[in-house]
Formats: C-alpha cells, sequence, structure tokens
C-alpha cells in the first residue's frame, strides 16, 4: 500500500529532482509533487512523497524529520488526508 508523506519546510528553490533523489535513499518513491503556487508558479516550500510501503515511509521519516536540506530543517510526517474546501460561489 503506498504510503504519503508530507515534506515541508523546503527552501523555495529547491527542485522536485532533489526531494526525489533524497527520498529514494530511504527506499522506493512512486511520485514527487511539489506544491507551487497557481499564479505564481513558484514553489510553496512543501511537498509530498509517495513512497511504496510503510516500511520504506517510515524509515524516510526517521531519516528526514529534522534534517537540513538548504539550510531549513524539514518537517516530515505522514501526510494527513486532504480535507475539500468550502467553494465561495
Amino acid at each position: 500500500m503506498e504510503i504519503r508523506i508530507y515534506v515541508g519546510n523546503l527552501s523555495k528553490s529547491t527542485p522536485e529532482a532533489e526531494i526525489k533523489t533524497l527520498f529514494e535513499k530511504a527506499g522506493e518513491v512512486t511520485t514527487v509533487e511539489l506544491v507551487k503556487d497557481r499564479d505564481s508558479g513558484l514553489s510553496k516550500g512543501f511537498a509530498f512523497v509517495t513512497m511504496t510501503n510503510q516500511a520504506d515511509a517510515d524509515k524516510a521519516i526517521g531519516m528526514y524529520n529534522a534534517y537540513s536540506l538548504s539550510n531549513n530543517e524539514l518537517k516530515v510526517n505522514i501526510a494527513k488526508p486532504r480535507v475539500e474546501r468550502a467553494s465561495n460561489n
């Protein structure tokens, strides 16, 4: 079962490829979604990494929570389920 991990406090200049390379050291990465501002296209400073199983996800969290990347201390944990926001229409 794939596990989605939240990766926060990223430098706004960190590319998806760097995140993927880092997390592949802990196990198999299925996807990396770097969250970007819809207007500017710039990184919002967080991403979601999907790993193939719980063991790899746990290993990645242990390795990278509080890890220093580009002088930022990462916050890494299991992603919370997405909550749909009410539209203002």
